[in-house]
This record gives C-alpha cells, sequence and structure tokens, in this order.
C-alpha cells in the first residue's frame, strides 16, 4: 500500500514536472518570437513589411497583433496563467505563420524560406498544453482557478486558436498570385 501510494506521489511530480518543462519552453519561444518581431532585425516596422509582403494587410497592423499575442501568450504559459487561452495563442499564431509562410516549403525547417516542422510543432504542443492544462506548479492551480479543463480546455484552445487563425485569414490575408 506504501509503495503504490508513493508511485502515485511520484507519478504526479513526474506529470507536473513534465507540465512545467513543456510550458516554460512553448512560453520562452513566444516570448522571443514577441520581442524578435517588436526590437530586433528591421524592429515592428520591418516586421510589418514583411507581413504586407505575406499577404497580411495592413502589415503593421497584424505585426503588432502577432508579436503582442506572442508575448502575451509566452508570459501566460511560462506562469501557468489562463493556460487554455494562453495555448490558443500559440496556436492562433503559428497557424497563420504555417499558412502564410511555412507550408509552401516543405517540412523541413532548413529547407529554402523555411519548412513548417518548428511551427507544426509549437501547434501541437499549444494544443497539447490546452488538453493537459498547466499542471500543479501554476498560478492557475495556485489560485484554484480551475475555470475548465480536460475535453472543455482542448475546445476552448482548439477554437480560439484555429477558429482565430482561420478567420484572421480569411477577412485579411490576400497573397500576391505567382505568374
Amino acid at each position: 500500500m506504501l509503495v503504490a501510494a508513493s508511485k502515485a506521489i511520484y507519478d504526479v511530480d513526474g506529470l507536473n514536472l513534465g507540465l512545467l518543462i513543456l510550458r516554460v519552453a512553448v512560453g520562452v519561444i513566444m516570448l522571443a518570437h514577441g520581442y524578435n518581431h517588436i526590437f530586433r532585425g528591421g524592429k515592428i516596422e520591418g516586421t510589418g513589411r514583411w507581413f504586407a509582403s505575406l499577404g497580411m494587410n495592413p502589415g503593421i497592423l497584424h505585426a503588432w497583433l502577432a508579436s503582442l499575442t506572442e508575448l502575451g501568450a509566452g508570459a501566460l504559459l511560462v506562469l501557468g496563467l489562463f493556460t487554455p487561452v494562453a495555448a490558443a495563442g500559440v496556436v492562433g499564431t503559428m497557424t497563420v505563420a504555417l499558412i502564410t509562410n511555412h507550408l509552401r516549403n516543405g517540412f523541413f525547417i532548413f529547407r529554402p524560406g523555411e519548412g513548417w516542422e518548428y511551427v507544426g510543432s509549437l501547434i501541437c504542443s499549444g494544443l497539447a498544453l490546452g488538453a493537459m492544462g498547466p499542471g500543479e506548479w501554476s498560478l492557475d492551480h495556485a489560485a484554484d482557478f480551475d475555470w475548465v479543463s480536460g475535453l472543455g480546455a482542448f475546445a476552448i484552445t482548439a477554437i480560439v486558436g484555429l477558429g482565430g487563425a482561420a478567420l484572421l485569414l480569411i477577412v485579411f490575408w490576400r497573397p500576391q498570385k505567382k505568374d
């Protein structure tokens, strides 16, 4: 009986550790993405021009929307706060990136133009975090903020993330036609 109880505690701690690692890793990646779009390279103006070249117009608006979503989702994931909504931010921004830029370049990231393996991995990670939740080592858990979990949380992540991406693309994405 004591062995079974200690194994159950170990299993729960292992799950919480895994969720913490996944949340923080994806959160830091998203924070870096948002920061890079705003402050590095061509800064937000360059990001806006790049987005416009992909057919996302007005480019500067979408640069700000994507960058602030990445920063917000990243911070919330690191903290483990409003996890399904944060995960939806990852899913949404990476789905738009997948469709507007990466899908046409094949699978591997090292291909010219960058393939979709990286953004695909982030989309799946976001969906998984939405389904699993933040774990016990999170602000959601510390604040006893268990407003949604399991399939309901997954549904929020998928509908808000994928639905938001689809709506944004339908309304704003106008790629240039290739001759």
